[in-house]
């Protein structure tokens, strides 16, 4: 039992008079299926429950007559934009991936106050109710977007098809995070776009509707206390967190820990966890004048940390993995808590109506958004254009998802949220009915034409990219040969355990301009694609290369053939992870100061490309023998030197890539000879 100044009892009267009245009024609400009809997502269907929540210091608001949380929907809002942005271009906005974990913490807190106040109400949850709803507001606009999707996509590209059966499985299932899991899918990668990737959070959310409820009920049974029930949730919460950390591999990527229900639960819980405190007659120790005297200075360090960790984590950085998700979830917890106690400055910015209509169309904006953008990509080429037409690329994405879900609205989710499935489909019949003959032939005919047309595009959809099949054509003669690495005495060089340190002395110092037998080139999945050009330009060049391969498997490639290593070297890593400095550094040790080496930058539209070809730069800077081949900046603003991943040089653009090299190894003889190099221009094959 806390104790209270004068002050806080009073706000704490106030709370519970106000409490008596929200609870009466969500009693009103909760006979609507449109106030039930909550949730959406970490995607964002957040929640069109909270209109049958009153929150507790509406007085004479008007969106109390309504049944709604004011202020959420902007939360939402802001939520959809970051994730929006993201996804057009991570480089805009580098962690606005948190948004969805803002989805997390609002559908925590409403799924889970909706399940107090119902079993407070009547002495029990009706769950088969409660699960009814989740499909009322889920199922319909998934089950248009997903056939849409696919047969659109068959007719731009049908690349974006590859593995569209497993993910409209796990689109209908609800499973698709684990089915990508399973797949070793990759989210932060782009170089095979999935088209229904983004639904992994519909996934985890709706299993989280399937369990939470029963767990929630036995919490409210058996737990003593609305503290006791928080702590539980926040136990969770902590503890899906250190999964997380524990199992965050970066030389493996984030995707396991990112995708998995287990450890992407905190969100959810700290909001189930905020939803238990605010069912407390101290409503979450906002009654309390230790409350009312914090209130916005924690507030504004809520906000501030949140709008920083949005904009400066990256799937790059450790710490988003080990503690930048968690303290995301937490920052929103507060804010969420600040809108919903009372009417504020925060509250009436976040209730402004443009972000209102903004987040009550979030679930069908994140649904429709990242196939909108794969689409118009493949469709007007972005990787192939200057920076105007890339921009206005993004624009035409973000005003055919806003229509879209517009109409899905309107059309699509609140008949069905309204009416139920049976009476919104009775509904739609009767006005085919009263269209006309010739009208419900038609409709019928389209129907069944696009049924038919859909299940051939499933059957038919290819299993890997023309990018996929490319590297699979070229990785087997990409891999080094026995002969290749074996020293000029037949024997294989054994593993030096100071190589990394000590610079070799087994090759003469020679700055001329190398030919192709004087250089081995170690490299990803971008070496691999531009192998036939590398030969080309190079003939006789040693390639070592193979996809995903990271700066660290390039150092032990390198330190094994140790002395055999020619007098100019290629070094073209860190694609699929970035670069890693240390062992960048080690293998550049490795090679010593008398070879010639060439580093190639790197280019994407991951946001860390900017930091990785800085430190390409960095470490070429003060050593002489190393040059930068700027593969970036050469395919900058160009056309048709891009596959259509927008990241692997396509056939004209792997010669673009291997004259890139070419001209670095030019510029290094140059700048210790003083002698101009004569490059000769090679015709295209044809």
């Amino acid at each position: 039992m806390s104790v209270e100044t004068p002050a806080g009892r009073a706000a704490a009267g106030a709370a519970a008079a106000d409490a008596a009245a929200a609870d009466a009024a969500a009693a009103d609400a909760a006979a609507e299926d449109a106030g039930a009809a909550d949730a959406g997502v970490g995607t964002p269907a957040a929640l069109d429950g909270h209109r049958s929540l009153v929150d507790a210091d509406s007085g004479g608001h008007p969106e109390r007559e309504r049944g709604r949380l004011p202020g959420l929907d902007g939360l939402r809002a802001a939520a959809i934009i970051a994730v929006l942005l993201f996804h057009l271009d991570p480089r805009w906005l580098p962690g606005g991936f948190l948004g969805v974990d803002v989805f997390f913490v609002i559908s925590g807190f409403l799924i889970t106050t909706l399940l107090v106040r119902e079993h407070r109400r009547e002495g029990r949850v009706d769950l088969r109710g409660f699960w009814t709803r989740r499909a009322r507001r889920l199922l319909p606009a998934l089950l248009v977007l997903v056939p849409t999707v696919a047969l659109i996509a068959r007719l731009v590209e049908a690349d974006l098809l590859v593995g569209i059966r497993r993910q409209a499985l796990g689109a209908l299932t609800f499973t698709s995070n684990w089915l990508e899991i399973a797949a070793g899918s990759d989210y932060f990668q782009s170089t095979s776009p999935q088209l229904l990737m983004n639904l992994w959070s519909l996934a985890v959310e709706e299993q989280f509707y399937l369990v939470w409820p029963l767990v929630a009920l036995a919490l409210l049974r058996f737990a003593p206390s609305a503290r006791a029930r928080a702590l539980v949730a926040v136990t969770l919460a902590v503890g899906s967190a250190v999964l997380m950390a524990v199992r965050f591999d970066p030389a493996e990527g984030a995707t396991r820990v990112y995708y998995g229900t287990d450890t992407h639960l905190m969100g959810l819980m700290l909001g189930a966890a905020l939803a238990f405190a605010w069912a407390a007659p101290h409503r979450a120790w906002t009654s309390t004048g230790r409350w009312e005297r914090v209130r916005r200075p924690v507030l504004a360090v809520a906000g501030l940390v949140l709008v920083a960790l949005v904009a400066l984590l990256d799937e790059s950085t450790p710490f988003t993995f080990r503690g930048g998700i968690l303290l995301a979830s937490l920052a929103t917890a507060i804010l969420v808590l600040g809108v919903v106690d009372r009417p504020s400055p925060l509250r009436s910015v976040l209730d402004a109506p443009v972000l209102r209509w903004i987040g009550q169309r979030s679930y069908g904006l994140y649904l429709w958004h990242w196939p909108v953008i794969l689409i118009i990509e493949a469709d007007l080429a972005w990787a192939q254009r200057g920076d105007d037409g890339y921009l206005w690329s993004r624009l035409w994405a973000v005003l055919v998802t806003v229509a879209i879900a517009d109409l899905s609205f309107r059309f699509v989710e609140t008949p069905v949220r309204q009416h139920g499935f049976r009476s919104a489909a009775q509904r739609g019949l009767r006005r085919l009915r009263y269209a006309g003959t010739r009208t419900a032939r038609a409709t019928w005919a389209a129907v069944t034409v696009l049924t038919i047309a859909l299940a051939v595009v499933l059957a038919t959809a290819p299993g890997r990219t023309r990018v996929q099949e490319l590297l699979e054509a070229n990785a087997a003669d990409a891999a080094p040969t026995p002969a290749a690495s074996a020293s000029p005495s037949g024997a294989a060089p054994a593993p030096s355990a100071s190589a990394s340190n000590a610079p070799s002395a087994a090759v003469t110092q020679d700055w001329t301009m190398p030919t192709g037998a004087e250089i081995d080139a170690y490299g990803d999945s971008m070496m691999v694609g531009s192998l036939q050009a590398l030969r080309y330009y190079f003939p006789g060049i040693r390639i070592d290369a193979k996809s995903n391969r990271q700066w660290s498997q390039g150092l032990a490639a390198v330190t094994e053939r140790g002395d055999d290593n020619r007098r100019a070297v290629v070094l073209a890593l860190g694609t699929n992870a970035g670069v890693d400095v240390g062992r960048a550094r080690q293998t550049l040790d490795a090679l010593g100061p008398d070879r010639m080496v060439v580093l190639v930058t790197l280019h994407g539209r991951m946001s860390r490309i900017a930091d990785d070809n800085a430190a390409l730069r960095e470490l070429a800077r003060g050593r002489g023998n190393v040059a930068l081949a700027d593969w970036d900046a050469a395919v900058e603003g160009t056309e048709g030197q891009l596959q259509s991943d927008g990241l692997h040089p396509s056939l004209v653009g792997a010669h673009l890539y291997a004259k890139t090299i070419r001209q670095a190894f030019a510029d290094l003889s140059e700048r210790h000879t003083k002698k101009q190099v004569t490059l000769k221009d090679l015709p295209l094959p044809k």
